[in-house]
């Protein structure tokens, strides 16, 4: 079995895989200082819940933006599971084509595994990925697997945190669609705001990247990320796969086996 661990600035998004299938996902906070020894105690609590005994995972994939927890979860793969484990860069091997790409090395883990795991789900097709996490991720590839270039913008909920630390009288609210822009309360107005500020910077972003890098052919637009959800009956996307990056992770551990 396959351990695919995405790591992000929010939280730890984790699949196991038995073949091509996830047998099971769960997610902990990556908030704070994180130890290779509490990473280890929570991944065979979490792999024990859900019914997968830890000795049975043989490979463990990784795609991380933090830094400092990449360190921490390659020496908790060696101790706890001894597995030295894969670790995405620009240099795996991949569909993807970054030769040429000015800024290639900087080009996020998680961003890669998701254009690998696009590529795979729609072969021949030009795409645009929206990644919604702490930031927004835009990623436009073409049919040919060439990076072309995308986006980012603050997530939603760091939105919201940036208004409630940054003002006297706002505080976090659910982030959900409140079906109206014209809200009557000061919980509903920033839920609309929020909603409707992350819903036309989708489309706007979407609408420049086919106008610019796919103005003769139209691509598949894909979402994914937590709360991309919110958005999945907006008509923004084709389709909308919450798994696509540990589905990338996959394919890229098996190619860089």
């Amino acid at each position: 079995m396959l351990l695919a661990l995405d790591v992000g600035n929010t939280q730890v998004y984790a699949g196991v895989f038995e073949d091509n299938d996830i047998k099971a996902s769960f997610r902990r906070t990556s908030s704070g200082a994180v130890t290779a020894d509490e990473l280890g105690v929570f991944l065979k609590q979490a792999l024990r819940e859900n019914g997968i005994e830890p000795s049975k995972i043989t490979a463990i994939a990784i795609s991380s933006v933090v830094p400092v927890l990449t360190r921490s979860i390659v020496h908790c793969s060696l101790k706890y599971f001894n597995i030295k484990p894969f670790v995405v860069t620009y240099k795996a091997k991949m569909c993807l084509n970054l030769e040429g790409v000015p800024g290639a090395s900087a080009l996020g883990a998680d961003r890669i595994a998701d254009i690998e795991g696009g590529m795979n789900l729609y072969p021949g097709k030009n795409l645009i990925i929206v990644d919604f996490g702490t930031a927004n991720t835009f990623c436009a590839i073409s049919k040919k697997g060439e990076y072309l270039g995308g986006a980012i913008s603050a997530g939603i909920g760091l939105s919201m945190n940036a208004l409630a630390s940054g003002t006297a009288l706002l505080s976090n609210v659910e982030i959900k669609n409140p079906g109206k822009a014209a809200g009557m309360d000061t919980v509903t107005q920033l839920q609309a705001g929020l909603f409707y500020t992350g819903l036309s910077s989708i489309k706007e972003i979407c609408s420049r990247l086919q106008k610019e890098v796919f103005p003769k052919d139209k691509p598949v637009i894909l979402g994914t990320g937590g709360l991309g959800r919110l958005y999945e009956d907006q008509k923004v996307f084709d389709a909308y796969i919450p798994d696509l990056v540990l589905i990338g992770l996959k394919i890229l551990a098996d190619k860089n086996k």
